[in-house]
């Protein structure tokens, strides 16, 4: 059995089939098992991950947003994300040319690659380029190079401790083209009010229009999620005529919650997300 115990002293349990790879790389124990019920699961350091059964939760949420609100996203970079499920919704764009995937840890690639076939299918396509590095280092000396930077990072702890910095996000933001938006996880409102609070009050030092959104997640703490829409030159994406709405609509054909009402009601947050955030 396998359980995690959030902040608030409650979790989650899912029953175990088989352990089908666990190693300790440099950064982190990997874990992946089959499960019961949900498929099979990633974790990181005993903290979940990615479950097959859910992923789509985080995944769709994390990429289209931003990139529906772009006008013409060509250049993505993916910071972390190495179980490639991010990668794989990017790749449903038909406007991009290059991903750039930037991943500290290759054991967690390899280890996707191997028993997540269903999530990390796009990393051998050709317009993928992986990068196993330190993002801190590798975004540093990019300069208008993406339309969109998506941090799919962990938890701001361990190896993803330092992309939780006001300089990295100013390195981030240098990296954008003219238009450029910015998408990090940014936590649980109800399991890590802290650390989400944090986090905005570093953004919004950072960049000028910075706004949450949200979606359930089934298995991850709290069972309710967050992301940050960070852009100087794109306004939040709250009206539905701003939204390109034959763009949406062929990406919503593709996935399992994106539609184009999600792109502008995932906005609509309660009023304690808006307390966390420091938004109105």
């Amino acid at each position: 059995m396998y359980h995690e115990i959030n902040q608030l002293h409650y979790g989650v349990a899912i029953e175990k089939e088989e352990t089908l790879f666990k190693d300790k790389s440099e950064f982190q124990e990997v874990e992946i098992f089959k499960s019961k019920g949900l498929g099979n699961v990633l974790t990181l350091d005993g903290l979940m991950m990615t479950t097959e059964k859910d992923e789509f939760f985080y995944h769709e949420m994390i990429s289209h947003i931003p990139l529906i609100a772009h006008k013409n996203p060509e250049n993505i970079l993916v910071i972390g994300g190495g179980d490639g499920g991010t990668v794989r919704e990017v790749l449903k764009h038909k406007s991009v040319k290059s991903i750039e995937m930037c991943e500290i840890d290759g054991m967690v690639i390899e280890a996707s690659k191997k028993f997540l076939p269903t999530i990390s299918c796009g990393l051998n396509d050709p317009k993928v380029k992986i990068f196993v590095e330190d993002a801190i280092e590798y975004i540093k000396n990019k300069k208008n190079c993406y339309d969109v930077v998506l941090i799919d990072s962990t938890d701001p702890m361990g190896p993803g401790e330092g992309l939780f910095t006001e300089e990295f996000y100013t390195n981030v933001k240098n990296s954008l083209r003219e238009g450029g938006i910015v998408v990090p996880q940014s936590e649980s409102p109800f399991a890590n009010v802290v650390e989400m609070g944090k986090m905005y009050k570093l953004l919004k030092k950072v960049f000028k229009n910075v706004a949450p959104y949200c979606g359930p997640i089934p298995t991850y703490p709290g069972g309710y999620w967050s992301w940050a829409f960070c852009s100087d030159e794109v306004e939040v994406p709250h009206c539905h005529k701003k939204v390109d709405k034959q763009r949406a609509d062929e990406i919503s054909k593709l996935c399992k919650i994106y539609n184009a009402r999600i792109q502008t009601s995932s906005f609509d947050v309660p009023n304690f997300v808006k307390e966390i955030a420091g938004v109105e």
